[in-house]
């Protein structure tokens, strides 16, 4: 019973074009994200690249910028997640949840 190469080249290579495609479709996904209740919103796109920043003018306080600094950052952060765990949930979906180095 021997290795049909052939036959596995095939595979792998269908495999890589569902891979590319889905790449490229995360790409033009939006990911949104939230902090302080909404005071601040984010959106990313599926190469991580913040495209908005929204802030609401009642959570501007010059007295405490530190805590609009730290809002700003949790809601980028979570938006990137999000987009991270769409790509890892999309490749899982196609690879059937086998760990590729360097993919994710």
């Amino acid at each position: 019973m021997g290795l049909n190469y052939g036959d596995l080249m095939k595979q792998a290579k269908a495999m890589q074009r569902k891979l590319d495609e889905v790449q490229e479709e995360i790409k033009g996904m939006v990911f949104e994200a939230s902090s302080g209740g909404g005071a601040v919103k984010v959106k990313v796109d599926g190469e991580q690249v913040v495209h908005e920043i929204k802030i609401d003018k009642d959570v501007i306080d010059s007295d405490d910028i530190e805590m609009l600094e730290d809002l700003v950052l949790v809601a980028i952060n979570d938006a990137i997640n999000k987009s991270k765990e769409e790509y890892k949930n999309k490749m899982g979906s196609i690879t059937g949840g086998i760990n590729m180095p360097g993919m994710f």
